[in-house]
């Protein structure tokens, strides 16, 4: 398959192959497949992160007893790795410079 250039945005969850605005926070090359396994990753981020807003509500739960926070941070560090897999020179070098993925494989 074809690699082509997409601009993607963590905070939006935005990947887009048009730069538009501040959607460039990273830049990668990726064919279908591999665009269509990072959008399955930034939507569990939006998932665990909307369950972990409804948690936040419940005061007995003890905050480091949170199942939904956990799934939110290790699906971030799979989005992190993926970038870096698909990313160019500047966006490995920002996310070794930032050390999200200093404990796993790269």
């Amino acid at each position: 398959m074809e690699k082509k250039k997409y601009y993607v945005d963590i905070g939006s969850g935005e990947i887009s192959q048009e730069k538009y605005q501040n959607n460039d926070s990273f830049i990668i090359h990726a064919t279908q497949d591999e665009v269509s396994m990072l959008r399955a990753k930034l939507n569990n981020m939006h998932e665990a992160s909307y369950n972990s807003f409804w948690r936040s509500h419940v005061p007995i739960m003890p905050y480091h007893n949170d199942k939904p926070n956990d799934d939110y941070d290790a699906n971030m560090v799979e989005v992190y790795q993926i970038l870096y897999d698909l990313g160019d020179d500047a966006v490995k070098n920002h996310i070794n410079s930032i050390g999200i993925l200093s404990d796993n494989h790269i």
